[in-house]
């Protein structure tokens, strides 16, 4: 499987694993012209902006360790496009991490809560 369709495959899984944990998924792939949100979901009250992070082998590092200080960026940049398009100034706002590992063809989840804060600067 490439690259892409591991990617493809991650986030379809993640939404699933998601759900199955009372999330209510709005949002696939979300772009804007800063970036893209791989999920946008509500859990509960609270808007949730979620990078999915797949990987077939730990070789270039865990999947949680690639979502770094440049990717929160375009992360915070995307939704902060997203809330205003959709008018959510006074939502609670929440950004988790799902990594995923696959394993001989089994998945192991990774869901990372408040992963990062929204920071100025």
């Amino acid at each position: 499987m490439d690259r892409a369709a591991i990617g493809k495959r991650g986030e379809i899984e993640a939404a699933r694993f998601l759900e199955s944990r009372g999330y209510k998924v709005l949002e696939r792939n979300y772009r804007s012209r800063y970036g893209e949100i791989d999920l946008v979901a509500r859990d509960g009250h609270t808007v949730v902006f979620i990078e999915v992070k797949t990987r077939g082998s730990d070789r270039f590092g865990t999947p949680l360790s690639s979502v770094d200080a440049k990717k929160q960026k375009k992360i915070l940049l995307t939704s902060q496009f997203y809330i205003e398009s959709n008018r959510l100034f006074d939502s609670d706002l929440r950004f988790d991490v799902v990594g995923i590992q696959i394993n001989g063809g089994k998945l192991a989840f990774e869901l990372v809560k408040n992963a990062f804060e929204a920071t100025e600067g």
